[in-house]
């Protein structure tokens, strides 16, 4: 059986999403109180591994159950079915992590037939908060706010972000990885100064190059202290090389937010499609 499972962490003291030996990270933790539930080694398979230091409220992964492990399901009741086993598991995971844990998962369901949590996705969401001069600093929120010593022009900002929205290479905005394309569907980027006063970035593309999302708000920013104009945002992407007129901002800001999916009925060769692209250029989550 394949579920899914839906997940948030404060990202601030794990090493990014990816288990590494002898470091404290999303999936290890998550894979581990797994094990003392289901027992064997569950591996999840998740939407977009994030960087060492950045948030998600709305991060998705799935795990494939064997016989064993179904059996071991926690149930709500002798009678319960499979289904109302696999909604209770959620709860037995929270209560391995503990009272206040930095992650927890939020939701376990029957994955849809077709689901991969990462092939099946067509999109993924990202925000990226700021405190500037004009907002002030708040200590409630620094595990999730970057600060700049600023006051930003949101609007230019904003006029920046939306010029860079479509199908382009972004090599300029990603750090490169050996044979993985970095073209992208940009398909929203905006800016908005919050009611609580931060400055609010809200991207979202088929899929990201590493650090792509903390590039492309650096670059922002710098429009927004006015050290460069809107349009060499534009002059950066089309030159396709990393410049040092901006730089990549702090992972604290960034949250990952929501995944996108198609139809149940369209989730297998969504999957397909994506698996094939990565065979062919390189494209990953």
């Amino acid at each position: 059986m394949r579920i899914r499972l839906d997940i948030s962490y404060d990202g601030t003291h794990f090493r990014g999403w990816a288990r590494q030996p002898g470091l404290r990270t999303v999936q290890g933790t998550i894979e581990d109180a797994l094990t003392r539930i289901l027992g064997g080694e569950p591996r999840l398979v998740v939407a977009g591994r994030t960087d060492a230091g950045v948030h998600a409220s709305g991060q998705v992964a799935h795990l494939d159950l064997d016989v064993d492990q179904l059996a071991r399901l926690p149930r709500r009741r002798r009678d319960g079915d499979e289904t109302d086993a696999v909604a209770a598991l959620a709860g037995r995971v929270r209560g391995v992590l503990g009272a206040y844990p930095d992650v927890t998962v939020r939701r376990t369901s029957v994955a849809p037939e077709g689901f991969d949590a990462r092939f099946s996705a067509v999109w993924r969401r990202y925000s990226y908060r700021i405190a500037d001069l004009t907002t002030g600093y708040d200590p409630l929120d620094r595990a999730r706010t970057t600060n700049v010593k600023a006051h930003l022009d949101v609007e230019a900002m904003d006029a920046a972000a939306r010029s860079l929205i479509g199908l382009h290479d972004f090599a300029a905005y990603c750090k490169a990885r050996e044979e993985a394309t970095t073209i992208r569907t940009l398909l929203e980027f905006d800016w908005h100064r919050a009611a609580d006063g931060a400055v609010t970035a809200n991207v979202r593309a088929d899929a990201f190059c590493h650090s792509m999302v903390r590039a492309l708000v650096g670059a922002c920013v710098a429009v927004g202290e006015g050290r460069i104009d809107v349009d060499r945002v534009l002059d950066i992407r089309d030159a396709g090389a990393r410049t040092p007129d901006t730089k990549v901002l702090a992972a604290r800001g960034l949250v990952l937010a929501e995944v996108g999916y198609p139809a149940d009925d369209l989730l297998a060769s969504r999957a397909e499609q994506t698996r094939n692209r990565r065979d062919a250029d390189g494209i990953g989550s």
